[in-house]
């Protein structure tokens, strides 16, 4: 099993840019695929980004795609979301989430899942 932990949230002007991070506990960290999940007041979960365990695949959502970078330390426990060009509609409450299985942007197929972090970006 492993607990997440979010951090970097916070509001930021349009345009501007965020580094959220994630620290995963336990041993096994290489293990775990991981991915940054999304949801917004009255949308549905949406995955943005995963990695794969070792890190050599990266998948995006369409909607993030050129202005998020997602990255992971196995020696640290971390993964990061770097959000660059912000728009308004990437305000949300974003997650950290971990399967053992491969990477993938299907956000039920993730099985652990941290508190969630929250990014607001003013017009």
């Amino acid at each position: 099993q492993v607990q997440l932990v979010e951090s970097g949230g916070g509001l930021v002007q349009a345009g501007g840019s965020l580094r959220l991070s994630c620290r995963a506990s336990g041993r096994t960290f290489s293990s775990y695929a991981m991915a940054w999940i999304r949801q917004a007041p009255g949308k549905e979960r949406e995955s943005v980004a995963a990695i794969s365990r070792i890190g050599g695949t990266t998948l995006y959502a369409d909607s993030v795609k050129g202005r998020f970078t997602i990255s992971r330390d196995n020696a640290k426990n971390t993964v990061d979301l770097q959000m660059n060009s912000l728009k308004p509609e990437d305000t949300a409450v974003y997650y950290c989430a971990a399967r053992r299985s491969g990477e993938t942007l299907k956000a039920s197929f993730y099985d652990y899942w941290g508190q969630g972090t929250q990014v607001t970006v003013a017009s």
